[in-house]
């Protein structure tokens, strides 16, 4: 039988370690008993503090279901850890935690459970009856970790929801992030603005207004505007009946600038 666990203990302290790698129960997908029962054998073995690591993609939710009892029926203190995913019935598992942490780089996701069925009407209508119980169940361990609605909860499920550290912290699906306290001094950076993508020419909120900048000579003559050519024509033209020369040549050429 391949075990989707391994455990480490810590002679010194009496602590275990408990690592849920891989698809859970993936040797007994239809809910055999026996890789379950396998577990709660060797965790009896460690009545002490546990510390359980996950990075799993989920699996079988009835050996998740159990896992989780067994853990949260356990009389020592349980920390799961998240260090890497916790996807699907592993994130069932990840609610056992009396305190439950995650990496600052890890996942977590939730969604609605899925089977196979085959066979006449009556046997789909089943097999839909039981979808739904089970997420009814799931749905318990999320509840009392969280303490988000039920209804909030399954609309999440619904939606295949995936959440990175800060976001599972924000909903309450984990208590805290690994490693954030490794540094108390150390202040993240204040967060910029963000632009308004409708009006990009809009100050962004809280941004101080620029002074208004003084008016700006108007353009010359080379922005090529009708209006803007003719004034540029009759400066010069001024100046040259101020100079009492004005060369019929050039102001022919001067004149053809107004043509269209």
């Amino acid at each position: 039988m391949k075990k989707f666990w391994n455990w480490l203990r810590n002679d010194a302290d009496g602590e275990s370690e408990l690592y849920l790698d891989g698809a859970i129960a993936s040797e007994t997908w239809w809910g055999d008993e026996v890789t379950p029962a396998a577990f709660q054998a060797e965790l009896k073995q460690h009545t002490g503090d546990v510390t359980v690591w996950i990075n799993s993609p989920g699996g079988d939710v009835f050996a998740a279901a159990q896992i989780y009892t067994m853990l949260r029926n356990h009389p020592g203190k349980v920390t799961v850890k998240i260090h890497g995913i916790a996807a699907s019935a592993a994130s069932v598992v990840a609610m056992a935690g009396d305190t439950t942490l995650i990496s600052p780089v890890g996942m977590l996701m939730i969604h609605n459970p899925s089977t196979m069925a085959a066979g006449e009407k009556k046997d789909m209508e089943q097999a839909i009856a039981v979808l739904e119980e089970v997420k009814e169940s799931i749905l318990n361990a999320y509840a009392a970790k969280t303490g988000l609605s039920r209804n909030r909860l399954a609309k999440m499920m619904d939606a295949e929801t995936w959440l990175n550290a800060n976001e599972a912290m924000r909903l309450g699906f984990v208590d805290g992030i690994l490693f954030a306290e490794d540094d108390p001094d150390k202040k993240p950076e204040k967060e910029e603005p963000e632009e308004n993508p409708d009006d990009p020419d809009k100050k962004p909120e809280g941004e101080p207004d620029e002074p208004d900048e003084p008016d700006k000579k108007e353009p010359p003559a080379q922005a090529y505007s009708q209006k803007q050519t003719m004034r540029s024509f009759l400066a010069k033209l001024g100046q040259s009946k101020s100079d009492k020369t004005v060369d019929a040549t050039q102001l022919r050429a001067r004149l053809n600038l107004l043509k269209p």
